[in-house]
């Protein structure tokens, strides 16, 4: 067996074993704790009170306007300096969180914006109140428009979750390096690294396509209905 694919199996279980223990969990609960807080910013712009719409502008121009990397070194290197201590782990979580937040904000906010405003109209006529109408009318509607870019954010994540390496989460890039420095290979351990993230990112495409035909075809059907 040539020795660069050697390499390659020896180091493949250690970096698979580091996604699924670090880098998975990183990307799904920033995506959904990203996702939660971007639905609420974007509620707070289109319908909060001027200074909650004030407050959230702020958050995502800061957010929006300055590196991923900036943000996770603020949080893991700088808080200390002012008594706040966190694991890396959860700075790199924090960090991923507030930055994948900022960003879906914008595009829930302008899914939201494109349902017309009949659609408001009619869930008041029948005696919706504002939050049903939202769950149960604005909020399928905005999803169809969402769930693309939503998609690419997420697929994107997974791939931004390397930076987290900077901030000594020991990830799936992390992994790499340390496996690097043992054998002195960079090209071949960073090749095998790169693949990885090419399945996952394949993988998260092809579902997204799934998931878009879907939401397509429960489109066609809703507007059938009307």
């Amino acid at each position: 067996m040539p020795h660069w694919l050697q390499l390659m199996a020896e180091s493949l279980p250690t970096l698979l074993w580091a996604g699924l223990i670090f880098t998975i969990p990183l990307t799904l609960l920033s995506f959904v704790f990203g996702l939660t807080l971007g639905l609420a910013t974007a509620v707070a712009r289109l319908f909060g009170p001027a200074p909650l719409r004030a407050i959230a502008r702020f958050y995502v121009w800061i957010i929006r306007g300055t590196p991923l990397l900036v943000q996770l070194f603020v949080i893991f290197y700088g808080l200390p300096s002012v008594g706040i201590l966190l694991d890396a782990f959860p700075a790199a979580l924090i960090g991923f969180t507030l930055n994948i937040g900022a960003y879906s904000s914008e595009i829930i906010r302008a899914a939201i914006s494109s349902v017309p405003k009949g659609q408001w109209e009619a869930a008041y006529s029948i005696g919706m109140s504002w939050p049903q109408a939202m769950t149960r009318t604005i909020l399928p509607q905005a999803s169809r428009v969402a769930v693309p870019p939503l998609s690419n954010t997420f697929i994107s994540l997974v791939k931004d979750t390397s930076l987290a390496a900077a901030i000594t989460v020991p990830e799936m890039f992390q992994a790499a390096q340390r496996i690097v420095a043992a054998s002195y290979e960079p090209l071949i351990l960073y090749i095998e690294t790169a693949l990885i993230y090419l399945v996952l990112s394949s993988a998260l495409s092809a579902l997204q396509a799934r998931l878009e035909t879907r939401f397509a075809r429960y489109g066609g059907m809703m507007e059938a209905a009307r």
